[in-house]
């Protein structure tokens, strides 16, 4: 959910069943501002307050991730 102005480009916005502003998401459920060819996003200047707070590679994001590829049947990779 987007609770601050931190200039996400309108295109990455979607307004959810309740009207906030969260972050859009491809079919698959990945975020649409990450750059699929180098898992980068790609408004990292401009991404959202709780991306901000995630930290890269820290328990909850590997989590997610894990959580993610369960979800699309991926294996973790090492």
């Amino acid at each position: 959910m987007l609770i601050s102005d931190t200039g996400v480009p309108d295109r990455f916005v979607v307004i959810d069943e309740w009207g906030g502003m969260i972050m859009a998401r491809l079919e698959d459920g990945w975020c649409a501002a990450l750059d699929r060819n180098t898992l980068l996003c790609s408004i990292y200047e401009q991404r959202p307050l709780i991306c901000r707070d995630f930290e890269m590679g820290g328990y909850d994001c590997l989590a997610e991730r894990t959580a993610c590829r369960e979800r699309v049947g991926q294996t973790p990779r090492s």
